[in-house]
């Protein structure tokens, strides 16, 4: 294990034959990759929080069909064919508010049973061809919404973010991020205030280290801080990113958007979602139908070794919430901004 360097890492590489990911658990304090061989142990990483992020967890996904199909590569037609229903079933039991998993295996289940007349390595090879092609179509879509949403924030704006959506979110460059760095790149500038996001802090630990590392300008503060911020005037907008995008536009994200979008309703603050297509599920009508992941009690009750709670005590931990479209000033997407978006809307952009 190494520390953390000033040099732009990679969230997923392949190397070698696997798949390699950060380890968010431990950053910042150290920078660490863990190898990945098979479906169910890419599976146990998305569980686990290894990787997190709708567009990373999707490019993982992808990996790890590529990967059970490269162990079975020299299996017979039907061992291979059980070994990628097992694999397909894994991947797709691991988190379930993200879409972006399961748009990602369905495009390479289509894939795959597109090639059925073709051996198991030859599957395995294009399957592996296909994730590569997620991987790098994700990266270009984050730069194309980032030039959208860069538009929406002035020279000098001071944003505040929830979460972390950035390149540790996504393969590279980042969605809410993605729009803070293509406005600097503009040349804007741009500062940053970054809600520490309970439990699992991923703002305190990710968005601040990625935006240190960068040289953009950053300020931490607790979750209950956002309103105070607000009613100071030292907020100009609120960029987040999200996991699921419903057909009517409500949106679900890491627990406290909501609370965030209301703030920002009350102080007339603009509230924007950056978000790739592939996030905008038009089968869920609304956000009401959106699985909302309970994650473990220790999350809540201490942090790694610390444990601050009274030992037995009842517990919550929802990882997300729904933020009404009411509430929803504008969608950054790569086909552009759709502002006050709803259903019609959104089905307007989804033809294209």
């Amino acid at each position: 294990m190494t520390p953390p360097s000033a040099t732009r890492v990679e969230t997923l590489r392949w190397s070698a034959g696997r798949l390699e990911m950060i380890d968010q658990r431990v950053l910042p304090a150290q920078l660490r990759y863990l190898s990945y061989d098979s479906a169910e142990s890419v599976a146990t990483g998305i569980r686990d929080m290894v990787v997190r992020g709708a567009p990373a967890i999707g490019c993982a996904a992808a990996y790890g069909v590529a990967l059970e199909a490269l162990r079975h590569r020299h299996a017979p037609g039907t061992e291979f064919s059980r070994a990628m229903q097992r694999g397909f079933e894994v991947l797709a039991a691991s988190r379930p508010t993200a879409v972006n998993l399961f748009w990602a295996l369905r495009r390479m289940r289509l894939q795959w049973e597109s090639l059925a007349a073709y051996p198991a390595s030859a599957q395995a090879d294009a399957l592996l061809a296909q994730a590569h092609e997620i991987f790098a179509e994700d990266i270009r879509t984050n730069r194309a919404l980032g030039e959208h949403g860069a538009a929406l924030l002035a020279d000098g704006a001071r944003v505040l973010t929830h979460c972390n959506a950035g390149a540790l979110a996504t393969a590279g460059h980042g969605t809410a991020l993605g729009v803070i760095r293509s406005a600097v790149e503009a040349g804007k500038r741009i500062s940053v205030i970054a809600d520490e996001t309970r439990p699992f802090l991923q703002g305190a630990r990710l968005t601040a280290w990625e935006m240190v590392q960068e040289g953009i300008p950053v300020t931490l503060i607790t979750d209950n801080m956002a309103g105070f911020m607000m009613s100071r005037g030292e907020v100009d907008a609120v960029v987040v990113g999200t996991d699921r995008v419903a057909a009517n536009g409500d949106v679900a994200n890491k627990i406290g958007t909501y609370m965030v979008a209301v703030l920002a309703r009350r102080h007339g603050i603009p509230f924007y979602v950056a978000c790739p297509m592939s996030t905008i599920d038009m089968q869920v009508a609304d956000g009401a139908a959106i699985p909302i992941e309970e994650r473990p009690a220790r999350e809540v009750t201490g942090f790694r070794d610390d444990q601050w709670a009274a030992a037995g005590v009842a517990v919550r931990n929802p990882s997300f919430d729904v933020t009404p479209a009411e509430l929803v000033t504008a969608l950054v997407t790569e086909r552009g901004v759709v502002h006050r978006p709803d259903r019609e809307r959104l089905e307007a952009l989804a033809r294209g």
